[in-house]
């Protein structure tokens, strides 16, 4: 599906100091020659700013108990997203910067990898309303990451379709666009191998965290009867849950919907045991 990243350990890495830590926030993704697309991956590469937001963002999601939030997520994110949108693309799906700019399918591309690595900023201030402030950190920062790629105005066009897909990826987001559906789907698919397993494994057991416990791969592939064709594969049937709270909502109400194939299923004859016991006080 994308190359393999690292992923962090859930016991916690040791603390580095900030600089330090910033230093091994890089991101990678397949270009394919898209030359606005590499100088916008060098340019946010060559942050300090945003790849310090990035580092604030694991941080509270430290505190807060929570799945990982990093700048890995934030990779992750990016390759699912770009490999939705030109499967969606090879299929003749029209993105809107296309539809309604007259711009390139590789201006598409742009705008969802914006959207992908800027959507969760906003989580280093506050987990609550981290949409709304990861629009205002992001607008300030996308002028700058955009000077090498674009001139006026299609600078500005490019950066509020970005900022359409970041606060579209929230849970009532209704994207408008194309762009914005696929940030909202690529960021719900960053669930398997572990991905969102840390609080059960700090010993949070709840549906939210035995459900995801319960995906061990995602496949996203050109589909037989519609565009996209999305394998989930389940070591326990609590992973249903997973797929229809989180991925279902993300994909209803977007341009994605009715061109997305969805397929969870359980390998073998028997499930992984997940739950140790549950008492309700």
């Amino acid at each position: 599906m994308s190359e393999a990243v690292p992923t962090p350990d859930p016991k916690g890495p040791t603390r580095k100091p900030p600089r330090e830590a910033i230093a091994e926030a890089k991101v990678r993704a397949p270009t394919r020659g898209n030359r606005k697309l590499e100088e916008f991956l060098r340019a946010v590469n060559g942050d300090e700013q945003v790849r310090a937001w990035w580092y604030m963002a694991q941080v509270h999601a430290e505190r807060l108990g929570m799945s990982d939030h990093s700048w890995v997520h934030t990779q992750i994110v990016l390759n699912i997203a770009l490999r939705l949108l030109r499967l969606l693309v090879k299929a003749g799906v029209e993105p809107a910067v296309v539809a309604d700019h007259g711009m390139s399918p590789r201006d598409a591309e742009v705008v969802v990898a914006g959207g992908a690595l800027l959507h969760d900023v906003g989580m280093s201030i506050h987990r609550v309303d981290h949409e709304a402030y990861s629009l205002f950190l992001a607008s300030v920062a996308l002028e700058r990451l955009l000077a090498d790629s674009y001139r006026e105005p299609e600078r500005t066009v490019v950066a509020s379709e970005i900022l359409h897909a970041i606060i579209g990826h929230r849970r009532r987001g209704e994207p408008y666009t194309l762009e914005a559906g696929v940030v909202r789907v690529a960021d719900a698919l960053d669930m398997a191998q572990g991905r969102t397993r840390i609080p059960l494994e700090a010993g949070q057991e709840g549906i939210h965290s035995i459900s995801a416990a319960a995906i061990d791969e995602v496949r996203i592939e050109a589909g037989e009867t519609r565009p996209l064709r999305i394998e989930i594969e389940l070591n326990n049937s609590a992973g249903i849950f997973q797929v229809d709270d989180l991925l279902a909502t993300k994909i209803r109400d977007t341009p994605l919907e009715g061109k997305v194939e969805v397929l969870a299923k359980i390998e073998g004859e028997t499930e992984k045991r997940l739950l140790s016991g549950f008492k309700l006080d």
